[in-house]
């Protein structure tokens, strides 16, 4: 005779797999129950490790828009089709948001996502919310960019819990038929340009916001020391501008349709105006804007042997610059070990090289540090305090 948790637990599973409920349904009673008896072995520990390998599916969360679709279109179905793995896709506004999120689910309820930028990677680690990658199931990353790969390891004393695999840049885009290139080569100074008043728009981020503003303000954008000049240079800015922005299609959406005419952007997004056949200039220099890394996080609970293949999976160089063409971010391959399609070779903010030299890159421990007061100000500043 079977216990009642047993019969209780085949029921669900039965459930599950008939798409009865959700896996969040079943990862949420595996937590009680695991919590409950302990998962020490025994018939209910037996069933609860089967359970899980049946669940054959990961969770990817991605920042929605061009993003998202490059990432459907050219690696989830076939990486389905290859392992019989399904993707459960996902999309957040933020990265506040997303981590929200993780924070109120279940363990194993989120697996993969997206990460932007080695301060986000370095907080989600510090929040103990990333997965140790065991390298060796991941041949791919033998061609991953070793600057990139570094940036990781520096902040997780060597360890990976994401595999870099893309990059970009934050700068300042302008129409060329309103604002010429000579008058964009100010660079930060013209987001502050009084004749603009209504055209402009800017990001809703207080990283961006405190970096802009710092710049603008002479100070050096991962150590300004005059906060309140920073912060009161946002406050003018807010007099400025039409609207602060959310999310890469919203940017799209208010230059496409000639809305604004100036903002700080993405240079992923700003290939996709240009492809969409709209004469939008860049400037994405020192005295202008930063550059930062993506890479796919492996979220604590989360099944590893399955995430390490869709890792590996997306890193295999045929997918990352299918990925890379579509979301029009260069992919963190090494150039000197993968041969780069043209339409890559021409994307805002690709290095060629692959050394970065001539990129800013985020410092983790210093946003990490006043990311609670900068948070705090720039709510206050947005709301018009």
């Amino acid at each position: 005779m079977k216990f009642g948790s047993e019969k209780k637990y085949e029921r669900l599973l039965e459930a599950y797999g008939n798409g009865d409920i959700s896996r969040r349904q079943l990862m949420g009673f595996l937590t009680v129950a695991a919590a409950a008896v302990g998962v020490v072995g025994g018939p209910f520990g037996k069933l609860t490790r089967e359970a899980l390998a049946a669940v054959e599916q990961v969770r990817f969360d991605g920042w929605g828009g061009i993003v998202s679709e490059a990432f459907h279109n050219f690696a989830f179905p076939p990486f389905t089709e290859k392992t019989g793995i399904k993707v459960v896709e996902g999309e957040f506004g933020d990265t506040d948001e997303f981590l929200t999120q993780v924070k109120a689910s279940q363990p194993g309820e989120y697996n993969i996502f997206l990460v932007s930028g080695v301060y986000d990677y370095a907080r989600f680690n510090k929040a103990n919310f990333g997965a140790w990658i065991n390298e060796a199931n991941i041949p791919n990353l033998a061609k991953i960019l070793p600057a990139t790969l570094d940036a990781f390891r520096n902040e997780t004393g060597g360890k990976l819990s994401a595999v870099p695999f893309d990059y970009g840049t934050t700068g300042i885009a302008y129409n060329r038929k309103y604002i010429s290139d000579d008058e964009a080569k100010q660079g930060a100074k013209l987001l502050w340009d009084e004749k603009y008043k209504g055209k402009m728009a800017m990001y809703d981020g207080w990283q961006t916001r405190a970096w802009m503003a710092s710049i603008y303000t002479g100070q050096d954008p991962q150590g300004a020391t005059d906060t309140k000049a920073m912060w009161d240079a946002c406050r003018k800015q807010r007099e400025l501008v039409v609207k602060y922005w959310g999310s890469g299609q919203e940017f799209i959406d208010l230059m496409g349709k000639e809305e604004i005419i100036l903002s700080d952007g993405w240079s992923g997004r700003v290939a996709a105006l240009r492809e969409a056949g709209h004469d939008i200039g860049f400037i994405d220099t020192a005295n202008a804007g930063f550059a930062w890394l993506e890479g796919l996080f492996v979220l604590a609970g989360s099944p590893m042997p399955e995430c390490e293949q869709l890792l590996d999976f997306c890193s295999e160089p045929k997918v990352a610059i299918a990925i890379a063409e579509g979301q029009n971010y260069p992919p963190a391959l090494d150039p000197n070990k993968v041969e780069l399609t043209d339409k890559v070779k021409a994307l805002p903010g690709f290095d060629p090289t692959g050394k970065f030299e001539n990129f800013i890159w985020e410092k983790a421990a210093y946003w990490t540090e006043n990311q609670d007061a900068f948070k705090k100000e720039w709510e206050r500043v947005s709301k018009g305090a």
